[in-house]
């Protein structure tokens, strides 16, 4: 952008409420020996790289800017310059500066399937050596920066809130660690978790919700619920590792059917799949936000995805628990908002979105409902009672929705800054379709580049990051790897993908050398 553009009359812009990060140095003068203007745009970058100032916002006039920092109009003027050339405000004639919205270079969009090949054969899950491997080679680097995790940073989370809520709960209700709670769980959080659930579509009662152990623990209930060891259960390909875990676990054969990096699950695919595999006896999908591809599926897929399991007599097993993470204004609704004879098992947690420390899930069984809610008796008894007390707390007030409106624009935001380093810094032939909202980015390497050697080389520089090849169990994405963007450090986070693109280049050339 051009640094010629005229400052705008000190009239025309408005804005009289600086950003909570932005003050005034001391009298005025620099305080770590860079020149006053340089502080001052630094300070206004930190306050649109952390939501306090976003997109579209007006900046402060010039008049106001000099009045609050005290300083000259030069340094005001050098100030806004500065932003200017770093790409993060815009001049606007007679009306002011504004925030920018961030452009990010382009990369390629992700490979779609190929919806010809044939889905392969069933096959008995064997991730889970795959995975201890992993996990055994982070234990060794404790402190290399986790760019592929599932959860977002603790700093995102409102800690002080939750910890101010439990200590209330527990004056109101002391006995709530030493009494055993309902079976079902708390039956207030449950009446809550019932009304909130219209927002997603879905019409069910209190009595239809069974608290769980997060929503691994509902994924495996609604297994457990609707197969027996050797059955087959198709899956989306690629699939969350943890899936793959919870069918291995279970002595379940799994079916892989392709997958969308923008729709999700190939419902052509899973149909043919459905007549050629009769065998089939679940189907499991991730509707919102899916991990690892970040694909939000269309309404008309899930209405048609619903009908084919109804149709076909097959249970369908959603999990859901990024759905409030999407980007859109009003959050997707869920598959369960289709499911008109309990087709649908809908699982979801509030570890994504509020504390994954509390690890508190809900499962809505469909017809199976009652063989599920003796399957959870049997296997974990109730869930404790805290968390759960303090959670209905925070569902009941507007404190939640503000919680997740600033979660929403803290992940956009590291997004934005994670997709332009990638775009930046990743060799060519690097692919990904940026997600509609959530935490993942399912980046497709180069071919001649494999996920598991670049997985090992990564940590060497003490990054972390998931290899494609553990969201397969059929050996697919070799070149693909899951990114995910939990740091609040954006600095930290950028510099550590421009580094992984570098090495991302550096064996891409080594492989490419005769």
């Amino acid at each position: 952008m051009s640094t010629s553009t005229s400052i705008p009359d000190a009239q025309a812009a408005t804005c009289t409420d600086a950003p909570p990060s932005v003050g005034r140095p001391p009298d005025g003068r620099p305080t770590d020996g860079r020149p006053l203007y340089r502080q001052l745009a630094d300070q206004y970058r930190r306050a649109i790289d952390n939501g306090a100032l976003r997109p579209g916002d007006r900046m402060p006039s010039m008049r106001a800017f000099m009045q609050r920092h005290g300083v000259s109009l030069a340094t005001a003027t050098e100030s806004y310059r500065t932003l200017e050339r770093a790409a993060l405000i815009d001049a606007r004639p007679r009306a002011g500066y504004f925030v920018r919205a961030r452009q990010t270079a382009a990369l390629p969009e992700a490979t779609e399937p190929d919806l010809a090949v044939v889905p392969g054969a069933a096959q008995f899950v064997g991730i889970h050596s795959a995975i201890s491997a992993i996990v055994s080679k982070f234990q060794r680097y404790p402190d290399a920066l986790n760019l592929g995790g599932a959860t977002a940073s603790p700093d995102l989370y409102p800690t002080d809130a939750l910890q101010k809520a439990a200590l209330r709960a527990l004056r109101r209700r002391p006995t709530l660690l030493t009494a055993a709670g309902p079976d079902q769980g708390d039956p207030e959080l449950r009446a809550i978790i019932a009304r909130r659930a219209l927002d997603a579509g879905i019409q069910i009662g209190a009595d239809d919700v069974i608290m769980t152990h997060g929503g691994i623990e509902a994924v495996n209930l609604a297994l457990r619920a609707v197969t027996q060891p050797g059955d087959t259960v198709a899956v989306e390909s690629p699939c969350f590792f943890g899936l793959l875990q919870a069918l291995e676990s279970l002595g379940l054969r799994a079916l892989e059917i392709p997958a969308s990096p923008t729709t999700g699950i190939a419902i052509e695919a899973l149909a043919f799949a459905l007549q050629t595999h009769p065998g089939i006896k679940a189907v499991v999908v991730v509707p919102n936000l899916q991990n690892p591809l970040g694909s939000v599926m269309p309404d008309a897929h899930k209405a048609r995805l619903v009908e084919l399991c109804a149709r076909a007599g097959i249970p369908l097993i959603e999990d859901d628990p990024y759905r409030e993470l999407a980007d859109t204004g009003q959050p997707p609704r869920s598959l369960k908002a289709w499911d008109t004879d309990g087709t649908v098992i809908h699982c979801t947690s509030f570890n994504k979105t509020l504390a994954p420390g509390m690890r508190v899930g809900w499962i809505n069984g469909g017809r199976w409902h009652p063989r599920i809610g003796m399957l959870k008796f049997a296997q974990s008894r109730h869930n404790e009672q805290l968390s759960q007390v303090v959670l209905a707390e925070f569902l009941e007030t507007n404190v939640y929705e503000r919680h997740l409106r600033r979660l929403r624009d803290r992940l956009r935001i590291q997004r934005e800054r994670m997709a332009a380093a990638i775009a930046a810094s990743f060799p060519d032939g690097t692919r990904f379709t940026p997600p509609g909202g959530g935490m993942f980015f399912w980046i497709e390497l180069p071919r001649d580049l494999s996920s598991a050697a670049f997985f090992d080389a990564a940590l060497d520089e003490g990054i972390r990051v998931m290899p494609g090849t553990v969201f397969s169990n059929a050996g697919r994405f070799d070149h693909f790897i899951r990114l995910s963007c939990p740091s609040t450090d954006l600095d930290q986070a950028d510099d550590a993908v421009r580094r992984l693109g570098r090495l991302a280049a550096r064996r891409v050339a080594h492989a490419r050398t005769p």
